[in-house]
């Protein structure tokens, strides 16, 4: 069986589908408020798509770094939506263990999705402790004030809520991905 290249990859996810339309124009990277920060801005990441170097751009910073403020968005001449290839990027770099350590924001959508699946809804201190501890402890000191005005106010419970039914909503989550979802 033929490997699947690297762009129809992309398109067979969504948000991924439009990147063939893109023209290589630049304003979504002249648009993009965060661009600088990136290993390979969003001009760069769609034509390294196309050139196939899925490796060493899903295991860039890049598409983590994405704000989704959709000014590439609503700035682009073709109607492409730049933000939703990057979204496309950011599951295939999950689906490939890939990632970089530049970023935190894949540990801390992982975090996000193992507290929903666990209690049916996001249970915010446990997801936070959980994210810290594999990412920089000391960092949850500088916001220790704030977790503990969340607390007093009432706003930051020390117990997860669980919803009904958490049980069904795993098998729908494990039938989703036996279908080829995502972890």
């Amino acid at each position: 069986m033929a490997e699947v290249s690297f762009i129809d990859e992309v398109c067979s996810v969504p948000g991924g589908e439009s990147i063939r339309s893109c023209i290589q124009c630049g304003v979504c990277t002249g648009s993009c408020p965060t661009a600088t920060k990136w290993d390979y801005p969003p001009r760069q990441a769609i034509a390294m798509v196309r050139a196939g170097l899925r490796d060493e751009l899903l295991s860039s910073n890049s598409m983590w770094f994405c704000s989704s403020c959709y000014a590439c968005t609503v700035r682009c001449p073709r109607d492409i939506k730049p933000t939703d290839i990057m979204h496309a990027l950011e599951v295939l770099a999950i689906k490939h263990g890939l990632s970089t350590k530049r970023s935190r924001t894949p540990v801390m959508y992982q975090c996000f999705v193992d507290s929903a699946k666990g209690n049916g809804r996001v249970y915010e201190l446990g997801m936070m402790i959980k994210l810290f501890l594999k990412t920089n402890p000391f960092a949850a000191l500088k916001l220790a004030p704030v977790g503990l005005g969340l607390f007093l106010h009432g706003r930051l419970p020390l117990k997860p809520s669980r919803i009904k039914g958490v049980g069904e909503l795993k098998a729908i989550l494990n039938k989703a991905k036996a279908l080829g979802g995502a972890k």
